[in-house]
C-alpha cells in the first residue's frame, strides 16, 4: 500500500496521462476507501494540482484554471476581434433574434452588433449587455441569475428558467474547449447546464473559436459537433479536425488572420 505522499503524487500523475481521474477507480487501484480518494482530491484541488469534477476530478490545464474576463481578452485578442467580425456578418438580414452567450470573443460579436436595427439579444454575459448597452436599434435582455463575479456570466435556476418560454433564431456559443468527435465542452457544470438549453432556444447554433481551443476538453459537455449548424474559426485550425468537422456536416467558416498564412476555403 503507498503512503498519502505516493498516493498523491500518482493521482496528479494519473490525470495529467489520462485527463480525467474517477474516485472508484481510484479507490480499488490504492485499495482505500472512497472517502479517503476524496479527500485526497480536495487536497490536490486547493493546491490546483487538479481540478474536480463529478466522481472525480480532471488535469490542472489552462482550460481548467480559471482565467478573469481581463485575461481572457487579452489572450489571441486580435484573432477574437477578427471572429467577432465574421460571426457578426453570419447575423445579418433575416436574423431578428440572437442568444448571445457569455465571453470575450463572443463579446467582439456584440460590438460588431452595434449598428444593427431591429434586433433582440439576449444574454447570459453581463459584458455582452454592457456592450450593446448603447445600441439604440437593438433590445436588450439578461438571463438574471447568479453572477460569477470572475466570468461576468449569470447561471442558475433563474438564468434558465427565463428561456423555458423563449426562442430565438439563432444562438452564437463561445468555446472553452473543442474535441471534433466530443464537442463543445466547458469545466463549469452549471454554465454547461445553461448553454445547452440556451442550444435548444435557437433555430440554429453558431459556435465561434479561436483555433487555441481545438484539442482542449472539459468535463461537461455543451453540445456534440452535429448540434452546431456553423462554425466560425480562423486559419490556426488543424486541418484533421475542419476536415472531420465538414465531413460531419458542420458549415466550417476559416478566418484569414496572418498575411503569410493562406486561407482555406
Amino acid at each position: 500500500m503507498t503512503n498519502l505522499i505516493e498516493r498523491r503524487k500518482e493521482i496528479v500523475r494519473q490525470a495529467e496521462t489520462d485527463g480525467r481521474v474517477d474516485v472508484d477507480s481510484l479507490a480499488e487501484k490504492f485499495q482505500v476507501s472512497a472517502v479517503t480518494i476524496r479527500s485526497d482530491l480536495n487536497a490536490l484541488s486547493n493546491r490546483e494540482l487538479i481540478v474536480r469534477s463529478r466522481g472525480g476530478a480532471v488535469a490542472s490545464t489552462r482550460l481548467t484554471r480559471e482565467l478573469s474576463v481581463q485575461e481572457k481578452y487579452n489572450e489571441h485578442h486580435a484573432i477574437k476581434r477578427r471572429l467577432g467580425e465574421a460571426t457578426a456578418e453570419l447575423l445579418g438580414s433575416g436574423v431578428r433574434s440572437i442568444l448571445l452567450d457569455s465571453g470575450t470573443t463572443t463579446e467582439e460579436v456584440a460590438r460588431n452588433l452595434v449598428g444593427h436595427s431591429r434586433l433582440t439579444v439576449m444574454t447570459n454575459g453581463l459584458n455582452i449587455a454592457t456592450a450593446l448597452a448603447n445600441a439604440d436599434g437593438i433590445e436588450i435582455k439578461v438571463t438574471g441569475g447568479t453572477l460569477r463575479q470572475k466570468s461576468l456570466s449569470f447561471y442558475g435556476r433563474q438564468a434558465e428558467e427565463s428561456l423555458r418560454y423563449m426562442h430565438f433564431d439563432r444562438f452564437v456559443l463561445g468555446v472553452d474547449g473543442f474535441d471534433p468527435k466530443i464537442g463543445i465542452t466547458t469545466h463549469f457544470e452549471q454554465e454547461a447546464n445553461l448553454n445547452r438549453i440556451m442550444c435548444e432556444a435557437a433555430s440554429e447554433v453558431i459556435a465561434v473559436t479561436d483555433s487555441s481551443k481545438f484539442g482542449k476538453c472539459g468535463s461537461h459537455v455543451i453540445c456534440r459537433p452535429g448540434e452546431i449548424r456553423t462554425l466560425v474559426t480562423d486559419s490556426g485550425a488543424p486541418d484533421r479536425v475542419v476536415d472531420e468537422l465538414r465531413a460531419s456536416g458542420v458549415d466550417v467558416r476559416i478566418v484569414r488572420i496572418r498575411s503569410d498564412q493562406p486561407s482555406r476555403p
